[in-house]
Formats: C-alpha cells, sequence, structure tokens
C-alpha cells in the first residue's frame, strides 16, 4: 500500500508540473494585444509561438544529459524558474528580438525539459500500463492549455497584457516547480526487472539509429503532428473561410480543439494498452486523413465543420500521447527519454512544416489534400512495421544460422 501511495504521489506531482507546461498552448491569445500596445504586425509576433515549438522540441535532446547531472527534481525546477523568469521578463520587454528570446526560446527550451524529463519518468514507474500513465501525463499538459484560456484570458482583459505576463510566469514558477517536490527518480535498475519479460534490449540512441524501425516512426510521428498543429494553428480562420462561421462561432473552435485534444490523449492512450498501439495510431491516421478530405471536397456546414475538427484534434492528443510509449516498447525503458528525444524532433519540424507547404501549395485546401496523402502513406508503414528483432524472416534467419553451427563439419 505504501508502495502504490508513493506512486501516487509522483502522477499527482507528475500532473501539477504538465498542466504548468501546457499554459504555453495559450499563446495565441496574446498575440492580437501584443500587436495593439506595440503596434508590431500580427504575422511578426505570431512567429514567436513557432519558435517556441522549436526550441521546446530541441531542447528534449538535452533534457536528458542534463537530468543525469542534476537529477530530476533539481532539473524540472530549474527549468520551472527558467520558463516563469522568461514570462515575466517578457512583462518588460519593447522590441521583438526580446519576445523572440524570452518568450520564444527561454520558454520554449525550459518547457520541453520539463515535458519530456517528467513524462519519461513517469512511464518508468508504470511500465505495466504505460498508455494509460502516458495519457495521463500528457493529458494534464492538454488540461493546462484549456484551464488556462480562460485564465490567462482574464488577466489580458482586466489586467491588460504586459502585466498578464508577470501574472502567468509567477502561476508557471509554483506549479512546474512546486510539482516536482513530488516527482522521485525511477531507477533503471529496478524497471529492467519489471519490464524484463517485454523488452529483450535497451537500445542507445546510436543502436537506435542503426534500425529501420527509428525513421519510420519518426515519419509517422512528423506526419501525426503536422496534421494536428496545422489545424490548430488555423482553426478559426478555416471555420470562417470555408464553412462560413461568424468570428464569433469559429472561435468556439479553438476551445472545442482544446477539449477533444485533451479528451483524445486519455481514451486513446488507455486503449493502447488493450488492443495494440500501432493499431490505435492506424485508425487515427485513417481518420484524420478522412476528416482533411471531407473539410477539402464536402460543402462544410457548422455540424460537420465541428466534427472533423474534433475528430483531428482527438487523434492528434492521441498520437502524442501513444508515441512515447512505443519508442519504450521498441527501444526499451532505460534509454526511453533519449531516444524518444530523437524521435520528438518530428513534432518540432512538424510544428513549422505546415505553415511552409501551405505558402507553397497556395492555401488550406492543396495543404489538406497533402495531408491526406502523408496520413495514407504513414498509415500503410503502421500496417507493415514490427519492432526491432520482431520482423517477419528474422527467426527462419536465426534457424538457418542455428542449423548452420550445429551441422558436423567434415573434411
Amino acid at each position: 500500500m505504501k508502495g502504490n501511495e508513493h506512486r501516487s504521489l509522483i502522477v499527482l506531482g507528475t500532473i501539477i508540473v504538465q498542466i504548468g507546461l501546457g499554459t504555453v498552448y495559450t499563446w495565441s491569445l496574446f498575440n492580437q494585444p501584443l500587436v495593439d500596445k506595440y503596434g508590431w504586425s500580427l504575422r511578426s509576433v505570431a512567429i514567436t509561438f513557432s519558435i517556441l515549438s522549436l526550441a521546446l522540441s530541441f531542447s528534449t535532446l538535452f533534457a536528458t544529459k542534463l537530468q543525469e547531472k542534476w537529477g530530476i527534481r533539481r532539473l524540472i525546477i530549474s527549468a520551472g524558474c527558467l520558463l516563469g523568469i522568461g514570462l515575466i521578463l517578457s512583462s518588460f520587454i519593447s522590441s521583438l528580438w526580446l519576445l523572440y528570446l524570452l518568450a520564444g526560446i527561454f520558454v520554449g527550451f525550459a518547457d520541453g525539459t520539463a515535458y519530456i524529463t517528467s513524462l519519461s519518468n513517469l512511464i518508468k514507474w508504470f511500465p505495466e500500463k504505460k498508455g494509460l500513465i502516458s495519457g495521463v501525463s500528457v493529458g494534464a499538459y492538454g488540461t493546462g492549455s484549456l484551464l488556462f484560456k480562460y485564465v490567462n484570458g482574464a488577466f489580458i482583459n482586466h489586467l491588460g497584457v504586459s502585466t498578464a505576463f508577470l501574472c502567468w510566469g509567477i502561476i508557471s514558477i509554483i506549479l512546474v516547480a512546486g510539482g516536482a517536490f513530488l516527482i522521485k527518480e525511477a531507477a533503471n535498475s529496478e524497471n529492467k526487472k519489471m519490464v524484463n519479460n517485454h523488452v529483450e534490449h535497451d537500445y542507445s540512441v546510436k543502436e537506435m539509429l542503426k534500425t529501420k524501425q527509428a525513421y519510420l516512426l519518426f515519419v509517422i510521428f512528423f506526419t501525426a503532428c503536422m496534421s494536428g498543429l496545422y489545424l490548430i494553428g488555423i482553426v478559426k480562420d478555416i471555420g470562417v473561410s470555408l464553412a462560413g462561421l461568424n468570428v464569433a462561432t469559429a472561435s468556439n473552435a479553438v476551445a472545442l480543439v482544446a477539449i477533444f485534444n485533451t479528451i483524445g490523449r486519455i481514451i486513446l492512450g488507455t486503449l493502447s494498452d488493450h488492443v495494440g498501439r500501432m493499431r490505435v495510431i492506424s485508425g487515427t491516421l485513417l481518420v484524420t486523413a478522412l476528416a482533411v478530405l471531407t473539410l477539402s471536397y464536402v460543402h462544410l456546414n457548422f455540424p460537420l465543420f465541428f466534427i472533423c475538427v474534433a475528430a483531428i484534434a482527438f487523434c492528434f492528443g492521441g498520437n502524442i500521447t501513444i508515441f512515447p510509449a512505443i519508442v519504450s516498447d521498441y527501444f526499451g525503458l532505460n534509454n526511453q527519454s533519449k531516444n524518444y528525444s530523437v524521435i520528438y524532433q518530428g513534432f518540432g519540424i512538424g510544428a513549422i512544416s505546415g505553415s511552409l507547404i501551405a505558402a507553397a501549395l497556395g492555401g488550406f485546401m492543396p495543404t489538406f489534400k497533402f495531408i491526406a496523402v502523408l496520413c495514407l502513406i504513414s498509415f500503410i508503414i503502421t500496417l507493415a512495421i514490427k519492432a526491432p528483432g520482431k520482423e517477419p524472416g528474422l527467426k527462419w534467419k536465426g534457424l538457418r544460422k542455428h542449423i548452420h553451427h550445429a551441422r558436423p563439419h567434415t573434411r
């Protein structure tokens, strides 16, 4: 019982940390107020979130090294303080480059560092329920974005954008650094013993990159992330342009995305423990392809638009929840954080690729069709991919090798 209580506190601490980290997904609330206050262009301000997303993704490559040096609790406390300080200092800025540096690079780097380490650590504590526990952690991140849509919105409306940054920064420090005090680092030796029946080998990053599975998983993850992130960035615009909704009604889609994104993380993460993770990914890719094709070819009305948006958000939330567990299934638990940080670069690249592809192809419609093709290609990959050491033909090769060694040598 004591052990279960101990693990429950670690879950609670991780949830608090992830809620604090997820607040960065309210960034779109700050775009127009910053434009109104400083006279910058909307495009220039909006780039801040792309910088944040890239810094978040890039930081995961270094997070595990820092964790090994400092320990997880000290690292997350430091990351929470850096995140909060970046936001607090953003309340005093008067130039775009300072906004990019503080709210973009500092906040993104801190957010990604605490995100990947707290998530991976929690999965190590619950190797028997990786999908569920990943859903709880990543779901809390989504909950942070949903809750703080209203919290930060109230700060901006009542206190102004600069003071809103200040309040947001203080709350972020309290949540992330405070939650870290409940987190305890999982020991690798214990994890190996607990999952010994499931993992034959813990791959290092170098070993993982020698497998074809690493690159195939990257393609799938990139596709899933680009599909969801592109929609999140333009959902209000496509509601007005394609479905003919008024601005107020289309704005409700932003909240809808946050809600279904969070629900997808919890439901699909849990489902993956029971029906198989790659089967769930296959389903999400098909649903996403159908949704974007519907947005491209069908005359949209209010219900159909919201069904498509909800479906894509639900699938996106599930995909980013399940992938940490897939990486540990394929390459082992002990190096999960390092290995997942490599695959996770698909998130950062996906964050900017949608906008670049839309600019190159000329708008929403051709981009949706391109996403549908990528989803179908990735769907085919999910049907063929197997964990390293479990590919068809390996057993036969091993049997031939055994027979060869067992055959008596004659001269």
